[in-house]
């Protein structure tokens, strides 16, 4: 069954729909103690009006803000539409941020009611409420190890639907009435934004923004109730809202919530997704552990795993490239696909995929082959927490690596004259909660939406994206300087995990490199190299010249082109701590701060760039896990990169 546009125009109207056209279809399931729970359409209306009616006998009403802090649970998505049954605000926030992160989202959004998963979210939210004088309650869904449920503001959900149901016996007709209050044009949602440069915005959406764009995606690819999506990345990212959130309401698919981040792939391969998303870091991670395994593979095993991808990728490579696929090649390729290729698929629990996407960063090329390769349609879009994500999308056929798709439904796109990357739709941000200042700066009178991104559209109409243009900038010599653009080219190896180049007014470039641990830790035993950690391995001279092979193949790429061949790395540092969101160097969605970083880092960079250092004493602070400061410190050898000369000239 296709996707079939629903008459909603918000998303408690969604849910009622749905409730009447599917009653006895599966809305959720969760993993708990091992076994999938399910609930009915039916039950979550049920559910969710008796939520609303307890949120409304503690005081919620139209406009408050409620913060939803958590993993992917069915209470907590049942929560967010009882609040806007009422009129408020649900504002999912990172569960992984530390407490001191949550204090400004809290304050600024003025929370009177913060609703907590389990006893580390409610920890949190008790540590800093002395800094949150609006913030009334605390419900919480887990009651397993709270050691403070003394605290007055403390209530189970069990309490406050139990409350509810009783609260609409005295109150009938008040449900109703409240849902059908709600319009298109009232707020549905806050995000923040990750805050790559400073503290993070509120995004203010719409029923209709997030609602339009969901939509767009689902007849885009034809999506369907039948459809089953695994929600298992953060439900603050409005990617995971979007795919588990707005598109379920809207298609009436089945949202599967693991049992938690560590069965991720178990219940991966347990459910069998139809619809699936996930960052490259996840695709990469899989490959890479599907690389280990051939490697420990018997002979027999890696000759046939190594012919029958080839064979797909070639017939593969020719019909994106619009040519016929050899002819042994389609003889072939049901064979390689019995023997090993479906195998593989089932092994990584995408049999049933679909439609899988990928967004957020570049996909390596061979990334992109292999999964295309082995038979997931894998395709990237291109959106942002302002735009509701779906801005542009690949279709089916035409998929290339190196763009981001056609322009959505919905969508008018330009480019503007210094590169930057302009679009218009109806999924758009209605403005930056209480910062007019940045609103405007990102939205003109003509109702352009500014990303802030630079690329160009190519002759068929596709988007490519090089970098923030904020972070492009130029080489003493003139020459273009996108940081993104090289290191996403080293974070394609699988050696490499993260890399941070510089480069801005300078004559050449540099780059600071992070190990991808398990990739390299099977490297070394595979070899024979002993070490004790991390910081062991990343600094043993042989890791080093592994990294160097790896910047020495993307020197060589990027001389092939004269665009980018002044942007080769001429030295690099292989760090002995990995770049993390704990210690402010990453955002929650993990990309780099990069102002922080070159400050943080400013010593190392330094030293990369005078030639006469072959090494650096670098000490630099960390946060442990449990909140616990110290330093970590250690050796680093500055290594010189092979730098090639241009293979051809500009014309």
């Amino acid at each position: 069954m296709e996707y079939a546009h629903s008459a909603g125009r918000t998303f408690p109207q969604l849910l009622c729909e749905q409730a009447r056209i599917r009653p006895k279809g599966i809305a959720w399931r969760e993993k708990e103690l091992g076994i999938w729970q399910e609930t009915t359409w039916d039950r979550a209306l049920d559910w969710v009006q008796q939520l609303a009616g307890g949120l409304a006998k503690l005081g919620v009403s139209r406009g408050d803000h409620i913060a939803i802090i958590g993993e992917n649970r069915p209470r907590l998505y049942a929560t967010m539409l009882a609040a806007q049954c009422l009129g408020a605000i649900p504002a999912p926030l990172y569960q992984d941020a530390v407490a001191a992160e949550l204090v400004y989202p809290l304050q600024i959004a003025e929370v009177k009611l913060a609703v907590a998963e389990n006893e580390e979210q409610v920890d949190k939210l008790l540590d800093i409420r002395d800094q949150l004088p609006f913030l009334q309650h605390i419900l919480y869904h887990d009651p397993r190890g709270l050691r403070k449920a003394e605290a007055a503001c403390l209530l189970s959900l069990d309490q406050i639907e139990t409350e509810g149901a009783d609260w609409w016996t005295h109150h009938s007709g008040g449900f109703d009435a409240a849902v059908k209050s709600i319009g298109t044009d009232d707020v549905a949602a806050l995000f923040f934004t990750s805050g790559t440069t400073g503290k993070p915005k509120g995004v203010v959406h719409t029923h209709g923004s997030l609602i339009d764009r969901a939509r767009a995606g689902a007849a885009f690819d034809r999506l369907g109730p039948q459809e089953e999506v695994l929600a298992y990345l953060p439900p603050a990212w409005i990617g995971q809202n979007i795919f588990s959130y707005a598109q379920h309401l809207v298609c009436g698919y089945t949202v599967n919530c693991p049992e938690s981040p560590s069965t991720v792939a178990i219940d991966l391969h347990e459910i069998g997704p139809t619809y699936y998303f996930a960052p490259p870091r996840v695709f990469e991670a899989l490959l890479t552990d599907v690389r280990v395994r051939m490697d420990d593979a018997a002979p027999p095993k890696r000759r046939l795993f190594d012919a029958s991808l080839a064979i797909a990728q070639r017939v593969h490579a020719a019909k994106d490239n619009g040519k016929p696929p050899r002819k042994l090649d389609l003889l072939l390729l049901p064979i390689a696909d019995l023997l090993m290729l479906a195998p593989l698929r089932n092994v990584l629990g995408m049999s049933r995929i679909r439609v899988a996407y990928t967004a957020g960063e570049a996909i390596g090329p061979e990334l992109f082959r292999f999964y295309r390769s082995i038979g997931i349609n894998l395709k990237q879009l291109y959106g942002s927490t302002e735009t509701a994500v779906f801005v542009c999308m690949q279709p089916d056929n035409g998929v290339r690596s190196d763009n981001v798709g056609l322009p959505a439904p919905g969508v008018e796109l330009r480019v503007a004259e210094h590169g930057e990357i302009l679009l218009r739709s109806a999924g758009l941000l209605r403005e930056y909660y209480k910062n007019p200042e940045a609103t405007s700066e990102v939205l003109d009178a003509d109702g352009w939406y500014h990303t802030g991104d630079a690329g160009w559209l190519e002759p068929d109409g596709q988007l490519r994206i090089i970098d923030r243009a904020k972070d492009v900038s130029a080489l003493s010599g003139g020459a273009l300087f996108a940081p993104k653009l090289i290191e996403n080219r080293l974070k394609f190896f699988p050696a490499i995990k993260e890399a941070v180049a510089f480069g801005a007014g300078r004559d050449h470039v540099v780059a600071m490199i992070n190990i991808d641990f398990p990739a390299v830790g099977s490297w070394a035993e595979k070899f024979g190299l002993p070490y004790t950690g991390y910081a062991d391995l990343s600094g043993k001279s042989e890791v080093a010249d592994l990294v160097a092979e790896c910047v020495a193949k993307v020197n060589a790429d990027l001389a092939a082109d004269p665009h980018t061949a002044a942007l080769q790395i001429h030295r690099f540092a292989v760090l002995h701590k990995e770049l993390d969101p704990d210690d402010d160097e990453l955002t929650r969605t993990r990309k780099v701060r990069r102002r922080f970083v070159a400050e943080k880092y400013g010593s190392l960079v330094a030293a990369l760039y005078d030639p006469a250092q072959t090494h650096h004493h670098l000490s630099v602070q960390v946060r442990f896990d449990d909140g616990r400061t110290g330093t970590v410190q250690s050796d680093l050898r500055l290594r010189n990169a092979q730098v090639y000369p241009a293979l051809r000239s500009a014309a």
